[in-house]
């Protein structure tokens, strides 16, 4: 339970040491110890670059509660399976035809919000129905836990989750699905349907619906808007591929790839010994994927979309998962069409 914005009280012994003080005698008691490593520099930033009152910031803080299980579950993320062990946990036909009836059934909002951002709406549908499968599964962990757990208990990435902590502190309630206390989400501290961090509220979520507040758990506009915003302003091309099977020769060429950006024209790569299996325009840029798929290995064409799904997660497993779902989900809602 967080404990209520109240001011912290100095107490008795410290009342005593700071008497002694007073009187030349040297102070047998410390200062006030703060509940988590780093808590006082943290209330100190955040009040300085927001003006928020050190002790509400105090009290939040001091409700929180550092949680194994967080820790532990960094330790097993998902993307470190093969895509063979990956691709089943999101390529159900429970999700593909749950994301179809999601699709179908908001289907003007979801295509109106498509046409807006120019960003495919599938897209859009299939990144909630990775995520929180269409809402239903949005995380048990409260927020601040997750944070504070994070960012001032796992120095492997302390300074990312830290400034997620802060963020989220400095963030107006105008950005906020309900009070700081009562928000939760994923083990890492993200939160909504969408699953956003702190920062990705500050600088990608949208009031799409107009009434003055950011909610990404119970305001569909804003839910799938902010989706869309955020492919949007990290270069989603309308029309564009995202992802195509490449079939190599009997000796292609190995190559090593850092991440998901484009980094070759088309041509380069065929040159290499990867053939595309549809005609494709020789220069754009692509990049290759290398997955161990249930029948061996999987050889794909990824392109500038493909490359904007990993910044909502790194993981090209992630982003592949998304291309396929948001593909199965296109096919279903043509397939209603037809009928």
């Amino acid at each position: 339970m967080i404990a209520t914005l109240a001011p912290r009280f100095i107490s008795f012994p410290m009342r005593i040491a700071a008497a002694l003080t007073l009187l030349g005698i040297t102070a047998l008691s410390p200062a006030l110890a703060e509940t988590h490593p780093g808590q006082d520099a943290l209330v100190r930033e955040v009040s300085r670059d927001t003006g928020k009152n050190p002790q509400a910031l105090n009290a939040l803080l001091d409700g929180a509660q550092r949680k194994q299980s967080i820790l532990d579950a960094m330790g097993r993320p998902a993307e470190a399976k093969p895509w063979s062990e990956y691709r089943p946990i999101f390529l159900t036909d429970q999700r593909i035809d749950d994301g179809i009836a999601f699709y179908r059934e908001h289907r003007a909002l979801v295509e109106q919000i498509g046409r807006q951002y120019g960003v495919a709406p599938q897209y859009i549908v299939a990144i909630v129905g990775v995520e929180t499968f269409y809402g239903r599964i949005t995380g048990k962990y409260k927020v601040l836990d997750a944070l504070v757990t994070l960012g001032l208990y796992y120095p492997p990435r302390a300074p990312f989750f830290r400034g997620e902590l802060k963020t989220l502190l400095e963030l107006p309630d105008s950005h906020l699905a309900g009070p700081i206390d009562t928000l939760t989400g994923s083990y890492a501290g993200a939160q909504g349907w969408g699953q956003f961090m702190p920062s990705s509220i500050r600088d990608y979520a949208v009031d799409e619906d107009g009434d003055g507040r950011i909610d990404l758990k119970n305001s569909l506009p804003d839910i799938l808007a902010s989706v869309a915003n955020y492919f949007a302003k990290h270069g989603w091309v309308s029309g564009g591929e995202v992802a195509m099977r490449a079939q190599p020769d009997a000796a292609p060429k190995p190559i090593t790839v850092k991440d998901a950006q484009p980094q070759w024209p088309l041509e380069q790569l065929e040159a290499w010994g990867y053939a595309p299996l549809q005609p494709l325009n020789p220069g754009q840029p692509v990049s290759l994927q290398t997955l161990q798929g249930d029948n061996g290995t999987e050889y794909w064409f990824t392109f500038p979309n493909f490359y904007v799904i990993t910044r909502y997660n790194r993981s090209p497993l992630y982003a592949m998962a998304v291309d396929q779902l948001a593909k199965a989900i296109a096919a279903g809602v043509q397939a209603d069409a037809a009928q």
